[in-house]
């Protein structure tokens, strides 16, 4: 069964960089939509980042042009890079498929961004 770990998240200053990974421990070559999602205490989960398995991607407006999201299916891995970081992107960064699924929810990874 597949399990997702998002790892590579930390503190930095505005404008930096981080990228992050998402290890799945099987498959997911089968999942036809994976994506990046963020969540703040006490607002809705957001998805920021969506690629198909042919590498087709999408991004929420507040993120384009900074984030790009990719995937290696040969090694089971999603990227996100975040370039340009600032403070309102400071989040809890979770991966799982689009639409979700329950049993993808990992523990996420923090990204802080200091001003």
């Amino acid at each position: 069964q597949v399990q997702l770990v998002e790892s590579g998240g930390g503190l930095v200053q505005a404008g930096g960089s981080l990228i992050l990974s998402c290890a799945a421990s099987g498959s997911i070559f089968r999942i036809s939509v994976m994506g990046w999602y963020r969540q703040t205490p006490g607002k809705e989960r957001q998805l920021v980042a969506s690629i198909t398995r042919g590498g087709n991607t999408n991004y929420v407006d507040s993120v384009k042009g900074r984030f790009t999201i990719s995937r290696d299916n040969a090694k089971n891995t999603v990227y996100l890079q975040m370039n340009s970081l600032k403070p309102e992107d400071t989040a809890v960064y979770y991966c799982n498929s689009v639409p979700t699924r329950q049993e993808y929810w990992g523990q996420g990874t923090q990204v802080t961004v200091s001003s």
